[in-house]
């Protein structure tokens, strides 16, 4: 099955890692990634999480990134020296799980498979929901089914109507986001191995 939280077999162990972390705070995991290949001096480590009911707060992913930080300390994953990077999903957030095609049905998105499909690799349409363990989009030549499987990305597209509707909904949940820097929602820290530091 395509793993769209966390594609590369090291992504899948921080995922191992850090999915238990997060989940146990109340949260999910949207998405891990570990960027900056072999040759690359710095690496980041990009967790993105959100509530279930959705919006994640600052304070919130700070929250995750002290836990997360607790727990990768003792099980240390990564040999190297690397950036921890909490943040939201946001608005034209990464589609990772099953379930997030069928809560953003009506919204623009843009899918891409592994491997082609009549031709074609690339999809932009509307999201139609899911049947079964197929996302159902709506292009130009009507509603298809791709199977989750064959999928290799997914996100949403920024639309002023999906950037309406997240608002909307941030207000309903009592965000300000003018009020004490909250409109900032992603938290970096530093890790530096003990025995890297001279």
């Amino acid at each position: 099955m395509t793993d769209l939280v966390a594609k590369a077999a090291i992504d899948q162990r921080l995922a191992e890692i850090v999915r238990p972390v997060i989940e146990g705070l109340g949260f999910e995991l949207v998405r891990v990634r570990l960027m900056g290949g072999a040759t690359a001096k710095a690496k980041t480590m990009q967790i993105m999480a959100d509530r279930p009911e959705g919006g994640i707060e600052v304070e919130d992913c700070a929250q995750i990134s002290t836990a997360i930080s607790a727990v990768l300390d003792v099980e240390d994953p990564i040999e190297d020296n690397y950036t921890l990077e909490v943040s939201s999903p946001g608005i034209d957030r990464p589609l990772t799980r099953l379930k997030d095609f069928d809560i953003w049905a009506g919204h623009e998105a843009r899918l891409e498979t592994a491997e082609p499909i009549d031709g074609q690799r690339r999809f932009k349409g509307v999201l139609a929901g899911v049947e079964d363990d197929e996302i159902l989009i709506e292009v130009q030549q009507g509603t298809i089914g791709l199977k989750f499987d064959w999928l290799s990305d997914a996100k949403l597209v920024l639309t002023d109507e999906l950037i309406t509707e997240m608002l909307k909904a941030r207000k309903a949940q009592g965000f300000d986001p003018g009020a004490d820097g909250a409109d900032f929602d992603e938290i970096e820290t530093e890790d530096t191995p003990e025995e890297d530091v001279r």
